[in-house]
């Protein structure tokens, strides 16, 4: 039973911390005129929807949240502040999403086959449609390099 909200309490972790990165993002390039900047508002929008699911889920069963830390947040926000101020371009911005979400999907894919086995199958399924939607993005953002 605990393999089933480890692996979504890693769902929202993820989501949380990209949510987090990507408000700062768009906040950065309110300014800016990047075409990007749409695709960054529809992106957070399927990010906030999966933090908030899988935070229902882990609420619902009395699972206590653990947050990403201040350190982690604030070393997000300073490497976001230091690329957008050397390379504001629409593909650096893509490049680096790109490579941030790579190394989430990276870690969900095996993270779903570590549990796959031991997990309720609606869990599983929760992480397959949470990798997948990681996948269309690094698709989706190709075409800004």
């Amino acid at each position: 039973m605990k393999e089933n909200y480890e692996l979504i309490m890693h769902i929202y972790e993820d989501a949380q911390m990209a949510c987090y990165t990507l408000c700062k993002l768009i906040e950065d390039l309110k300014e800016k005129d990047n075409k990007i900047k749409k695709t960054l508002e529809d992106i957070l929008k399927e990010y906030t929807y999966y933090e908030n699911e899988s935070k229902k889920i882990l609420e619902e069963n009395k699972i206590e949240l653990k947050e990403k830390g201040l350190m982690s947040k604030m070393m997000a926000s300073k490497g976001i502040k230091k690329e957008v101020k050397k390379d504001n371009s629409d593909s650096a911005i893509a490049e680096l999403l790109i490579q941030g979400i790579s190394m989430g999907s990276l870690d969900m894919d095996k993270k779903i086959s570590s549990y796959e086995k031991d997990t309720e199958k609606k869990y599983i399924k929760f992480a397959k449609d949470f990798l997948k939607f990681q996948e269309k993005t690094i698709s989706n953002l190709k075409k800004y390099l």
